[in-house]
């Protein structure tokens, strides 16, 4: 027995130390910014990225607690949790794959009856047999079909991985986003009823003047027409605030009617920074999410062409039988069975090597090597389109943060054009044209305010989704809720895997080369 564990475990080594056929993957040259194109501001700032919970620099406490309910409860983010444990067991089964992949133990209990012919003068008429035993099949990994595919699983459970902490830095931003939409729904709703007081106070004046025979029935209309106008403006936006409330009830996992009670204390359109620190290309590179999602893609892409390509090769195999039989034919008995005389042994290797398949395992590779060059491109162009993703909100943050400056000072001498035109209207200085010019600007920079206030922050939460920042939340939690796991093992046999360690991605060699190559039963 100890001989035969000594050969098991040579063959093991023999199998794991093979070469593998098909290529290994390379990293492709992708091009990288040297800094940001945002020089002469002082609003960016080029620093190592240190906002991992970036949304606490709004210093909202509203806000605060919507992620962090979010980042609890919403179920497309469970989803790609729960993705994590399917491409994890996926692993585990192509790790399974790469030992004796036919096991099994057998057995019958035959009646035979024979009818009239010659064998009569040999065995009785009718006797009975019993077989008792095993089989085993083991095609070992020459060429790497097994370790190709062990590894192609292995990048797309890392995938996976990344792609939970894409759909965290997704979710949070998109929080953040329609939090502020909401903010700036409520700001113009506020500017707009107030300007509706103003507009409603110039048509008393005109309706007071026209009744004292002071000016003509046009000024009455002309602030009527105002009035009405900007009355009209409302539905719409309390129609688009309780559409954003309905979006971030889904995004918290929750119904609409339970969204007021958690905005209660609202602070209004949260505050973005002076400035923020942005690091250099290539560290936003290398922490997006989306960019490794893509580059583990690529890799398990290339690792499955060898794991095709290996197919053309003969497949070398151990194959062997064990089986106990008897009979009740004269003298013997079925107990027999229990005799180690009764044993039978077949064993021995054996090869096979597809001919004649009409280029169907050649085709197989091509359309592999077609697929991987395609996620090679996708990967190459998603490093390009981050980096444009990022140079757009930083600028889009910079030139927000001046739209406010201009307008504020824009707002003011609106705010003061209309009280003069107002107070020479009512001592009948002027008619009512320049009032209905002064309203119509007032409303007009006062929502483009609003708008440039509500655009600032939701520039700065664009530019954090585009850097990446987010994910890091989960740290020291478990990207599967502790109820989704129990209802999980409670339904299916789920072994190990659901522990938390088991299904993170390793951290040491030693934990990596376990993940690929021991069995997880």
């Amino acid at each position: 027995m100890q001989f035969l564990k000594y050969v098991f475990t040579l063959i093991i080594y023999l199998g794991l130390t093979a070469c593998m056929v098909g290529p290994d993957y390379k990293e492709p040259k992708t091009q990288v910014m040297d800094h940001w194109m945002s020089n002469h501001t002082s609003t960016i700032k080029q620093s190592t990225y240190k906002n991992v919970l970036w949304w606490k620099t709004f210093h909202d406490p509203v806000l605060t607690k919507l992620i962090e309910q979010g980042y609890q409860n919403n179920l497309t983010l469970q989803s790609a949790g729960v993705r994590v444990l399917q491409a994890r067991a996926q692993l585990a089964q192509s790790v399974g794959e790469l030992y004796p992949q036919q096991q099994a133990l057998m057995g019958n209990y035959t009646y035979n009856r024979i009818g009239e012919s010659s064998l009569q003068d040999i065995l009785p008429a009718s006797f009975d047999t019993a077989e008792l035993g095993f089989s085993v099949n083991w095609e070992l990994d020459f060429w790497g079909k097994y370790r190709r595919a062990i590894r192609s699983n292995n990048a797309v459970f890392l995938a996976s991985f990344a792609a939970y902490d894409n759909a965290l830095v997704t979710l949070i931003a998109d929080i953040g986003g329609t939090y502020i939409h909401l903010q700036t729904d409520q700001a113009k709703i506020k500017i707009t009823k107030a300007n509706i007081h103003v507009q409603e106070m110039a048509l008393k004046i005109a309706r007071s003047r026209f009744n004292a025979g002071q000016t003509s029935l046009v000024d009455v209309e002309q602030a009527q027409t105002e009035y009405s106008e900007t009355e009209a403006a409302l539905p719409p936006l309390v129609a688009d605030l309780q559409h954003q409330k309905d979006i971030l009830a889904l995004l918290l996992g929750t119904t609409p009617d339970k969204i007021n009670a958690l905005l209660i204390s609202t602070q209004g359109i949260p505050k973005s920074p002076s400035t923020v620190g942005v690091s250099i290309p290539k560290e936003i590179l290398a922490r997006r999410p989306d960019i490794s999602e893509a580059r583990m893609q690529a890799i398990a892409q290339s690792e499955s062409i060898g794991a095709i390509k290996a197919n053309l090769y003969p497949a070398f195999s151990l194959a062997g039988t064990f089986v106990l039989t008897s009979n009740n034919i004269g003298s013997s008995s079925i107990s027999d069975i229990l005799n180690w005389s009764s044993r039978s042994i077949t064993a021995g290797p054996a090869f096979s090597l597809p001919i004649l398949n009409y280029g169907q395992i050649t085709n197989a590779v091509r359309v592999q090597d077609a697929a991987f060059q395609q996620s090679l491109f996708n990967y190459i162009n998603l490093v390009l389109k981050a980096q444009g993703e990022v140079q757009d909100n930083i600028t889009n943050f910079i030139q927000a943060k001046k739209t406010i400056a201009y307008l504020t000072k824009s707002d003011k001498a609106a705010i003061k054009t209309l009280q003069i035109t107002m107070t020479r209207y009512k001592e009948g200085e002027t008619d009512f044209t320049p009032v209905l010019n002064a309203e119509q600007q007032q409303l007009r920079v006062q929502t483009s305010l609003i708008n440039a206030e509500g655009n600032a922050p939701n520039a700065l939460v664009e530019l954090y989704r585009s850097l990446g920042g987010g994910w890091e939340i989960r740290y020291g939690n478990d990207i599967v809720p502790d109820n989704t796991k129990v209802e999980m093992a409670a339904r299916t046999n789920w072994g190990t895997i659901l522990k938390t360690p088991n299904h993170l991605p390793p951290q040491t060699e030693s934990q990596k080369t376990h993940q690929l190559y021991s069995p997880v039963w």
